[in-house]
């Protein structure tokens, strides 16, 4: 008869084999109505769990709304945005309900882009927006001219482009992309800078070659070149559907699911299925654009923190010596934060690896048992915006996990497996 310990050891095995041994690929993109599950013509989707009512929502997820209801013609000013809010005419719901990620708002609406991201091991899918830089953008909950004006672009330019890249020429390898730029200084969450250049060097000859307008490719090519985090977007939806794989495995203490809407977290455990657990969201300690301190923060959130279960973001951030230079903290942060979630883990990544380890797998598979007993909270790291709508982005930082979220998912796992930890 076997232990409990060693159900849950094999268990936890299993899981974060299934997340290493999944391959996300990129194959497709099309408007959100026309690929997302359950997506209809009057809903916005926001990032996080759980689900939001305007009322509930935080300032910059609100900028985020009106943005997009002006993106989709549905009202011409924040004014009119807000009678048809209050009229119920539009639908949200949370990506979480949808095989969706997308960063800090989160908002996905009908007429957007949205990548389909297979994960050719297991057959799954996961889906997202596309990234539109820094600064005032949708995601952070700036809605002006600017924001609106590139959202289009990347409708009518960027995406049937990419779409004619991906019929002609087939999938897109992201596994292999994050792998190559763990390598050359990239975490793929906070510093996407090298892979986005990458994702840029494997499609940029076929544009040139095609038969797409030269001002539109030159566009192109200048908009994801100066885009350092392009590739976010990919690498979040990698993540999720390569953690999703790993759901519902039974006596398994690991994590596979993490995102927040600003309200609260929420958070997965494979062993117990798709429960959610929640705690309250926080602020982010971190480095602020000129002109802006902690008191203009909003709560962290968004789907981006998908990528520090799957072994990414701040887990890997011995990778990304630049990292601090954004999110501020000591020159030796990143080895420190990655050597330290070694102790949190289940095993060290087979395909990840960190040349400023010796090429040792970045830490995989948080385990809430050893959470609680080492009392060493997860570490994420994060942008921030302003919590008014309509500003944007304000800086990046670092925050670690809410211990109630463990202590949640320990009862919960104790209650279902009638043990003590």
């Amino acid at each position: 008869m076997k232990t409990i310990e060693k159900k849950i050891n094999e268990a936890n095995n299993l899981c974060v084999n299934r997340i290493m041994e999944s391959y996300p690929v990129l194959v497709d993109i099309d408007q959100a109505l026309e690929v997302i599950p359950k997506m209809e013509s009057n809903m916005l989707i926001h990032g996080g769990y759980p689900q939001l009512k305007w009322e509930e929502m935080i300032g910059p997820m609100k900028g985020a709304v009106i943005g997009a209801m002006v993106y989709e013609g549905w009202a011409s000013s924040e004014e009119e945005a807000l009678k048809r809010i209050k009229r119920g005419d539009v639908l949200f719901s949370s990506t979480a309900n949808h095989g969706a990620a997308a960063p800090m708002a989160g908002i996905i609406s009908p007429s957007m882009p949205a990548y389909i991201i297979k994960n050719k091991t297991y057959g799954n899918f996961a889906f997202s927006n596309v990234n539109e830089g820094l600064g005032k953008t949708l995601r952070f909950g700036a809605y002006d001219k600017g924001v609106i004006d590139r959202l289009h672009w990347i409708e009518k330019v960027l995406m049937p482009a990419l779409k004619m890249i991906l019929k002609k020429y087939g999938e897109i390898d992201i596994k292999e992309l994050i792998m190559a730029a763990l390598r050359r200084g990239d975490e793929c969450h906070n510093r996407n800078k090298t892979v986005s250049l990458m994702f840029l060097n494997s499609i940029a000859s076929k544009l040139v070659r095609s038969d797409i307008d030269r001002n539109n490719v030159a566009d192109i090519i200048d908009f994801i070149g100066g885009n350092v985090h392009f590739f976010l977007n990919l690498s979040m939806a990698s993540s999720k559907a390569s953690l999703d794989a790993a759901r519902g495995i039974e006596y398994s203490t690991v994590v596979t699911a993490l995102t927040t809407n600003g309200v609260n977290f929420g958070m997965k455990v494979s062993g117990l299925g798709d429960q959610w657990f929640t705690a309250p969201s926080i602020l982010a300690r971190g480095k602020y654009f000129e002109g802006f301190d902690e008191s203009c923060a909003a709560p962290v959130f968004g789907d981006s923190y998908y990528s520090e279960p799957a072994g990414l973001g701040g887990f890997a951030m011995a990778a990304a010596p630049a990292i601090v230079s954004f999110i501020g903290g000591e020159p030796d942060l990143g080895i420190k934060t990655t050597k330290e979630m070694y102790e949190i883990t289940t095993t060290e990544h087979k395909y990840y690896k960190i040349a400023n380890l010796g090429y040792r797998g970045t830490p995989l598979g948080i385990d809430i048992r050893k959470v609680l007993r080492t009392g060493i909270l997860p570490i994420i790291n994060t942008g921030i915006a302003h919590k008014n709508p309509g500003v944007g982005q304000v800086g990046a930082g670092i925050l670690r996990l809410p211990l109630e979220l463990f202590e949640k998912a320990q009862g919960a796992f104790g209650r279902k497996y009638q043990i003590k930890f």
